[in-house]
């Protein structure tokens, strides 16, 4: 060897003994995994109330007072707008008149058919003597099915009356216009003072605590939607939720080729406030459903033009050259250079040096 290579050998060989040795390296890991992979087309759709609509009335009258107003949420059952009652207390007064009166006929006709048939009975054990003849029998027999027919209709005209009575309640009942379902008033439609013939509305209501996602899905995507698929969508404001397809809607719209799809969705908390109308975007599967094997994104590293990753292995981290396919969410399709189970960086990665030692921090 020529004297100087030998002695620029001996000079590096020198720098490195005397070099101290690289830092044990804090960091965390993640396992590479076997998951079922779908191609996804993101789609926009829209939230949609499941329930929205009109309070009405059942019964014509005046607004008398109104307890609602643009939005407030408000619970099935709860109060909006009353009606003038006077009216109404007034017939429910008149109906009940009327049914106390046709009680009182109705005892007055079972008395009489008592008394009929009292007469009839004393004549009969007498048409054999000659003080009773058969004609003032059967006269007595006649009286009798007059005063029975008589007992029936007064009967009926009280089951009448009781119905009116009825009927009268439920009215003065009506006057209350309550809220049919849990929602959020959006629009008021009427005011006090204001006559209201039956089935006017007085106010709008949105029920925004049972939104669904509506979305317009080609036609060449619906094989992979059928009720029960979950898929993921995601909000203007960025967070992540999974959906189910409840419906697939019968209609296709000719002039897009698309179908409207109703999708469940679980919030849960973080959303924010939502309203009907708000944007959306569902990810919606667009090929066959395939096994890959994948690794976190955050664990990949670009170094010129090689596609690395640090797999820790003995507590050091082993450089490894990988080749990615496609992403879904947060990984990447692996095709080549790494196996399920082996635990890789993905915090700490970005100054470690190959073959360093590593710490494993618990993931946060």
């Amino acid at each position: 060897m020529p004297a100087v290579l030998l002695a620029a050998t001996l000079a590096a060989w020198g720098a490195a003994v005397d070099a101290p040795a690289q830092p044990t390296a804090l960091v965390t890991t993640d396992a590479v995994v076997r998951q079922i992979f779908t191609q996804t087309v993101p789609i926009i759709g829209k939230l949609v109330a499941r329930q929205s609509g009109a309070a009405t009335t059942r019964i014509a009258g005046t607004v008398d007072s109104m307890r609602g107003q643009v939005g407030d949420r408000v619970e099935r059952g709860q109060i909006l707008a009353t009606l003038g009652p006077a009216v109404l207390e007034l017939r429910l007064t008149l109906a009940q008149a009327r049914h106390t009166e046709d009680r009182a006929r109705l005892k007055t006709a079972n008395a009489q058919l008592a008394l009929a048939g009292q007469e009839v009975g004393r004549l009969r054990g007498l048409t054999d003597s000659a003080a009773v003849s058969q004609a003032s029998y059967d006269d007595a027999r006649q009286r009798r099915s007059i005063a029975f027919a008589r007992a029936e209709e007064a009967a009926a005209a009280l089951d009448s009356s009781a119905a009116e009575v009825r009927l009268a309640k439920l009215d003065l009942s009506y006057a209350e216009i309550v809220a049919p379902f849990d929602g959020t008033v959006t629009e008021i439609l009427t005011e006090v003072g204001s006559y209201l013939q039956r089935g006017e509305a007085v106010a709008r209501l949105v029920s925004d605590r049972q939104l669904e996602l509506e979305a317009d899905i080609p036609a060449d995507l619906l094989s992979g939607i059928a009720a029960g698929t979950e898929v993921e969508m995601q909000l203007d404001n960025g967070t992540v939720h999974r959906a189910t397809a409840r419906a697939v809607i019968p209609e296709e719209n000719q002039r897009t080729r698309t179908r409207r799809v109703r999708f469940t969705v679980d919030f849960g908390a973080g959303t924010g406030l939502l309203a009907t109308g708000q944007s959306a975007t569902v990810r919606v599967p667009a090929g066959a459903r395939r096994d890959i094997v994948s690794v976190h994104k955050d664990a990949v590293v670009q170094r010129g033009r090689d596609t690395i990753v640090f797999v820790v292995e003995d507590d050091v981290a082993v450089i490894r050259n990988i080749r990615t396919g496609q992403s879904t969410g947060n990984r990447f399709e692996v095709l080549d250079g790494l196996s399920p189970g082996d635990q890789v960086v993905v915090r700490g990665n970005e100054r470690l040096q190959p073959n360093q030692k590593v710490a494993v921090s618990p993931p946060r």
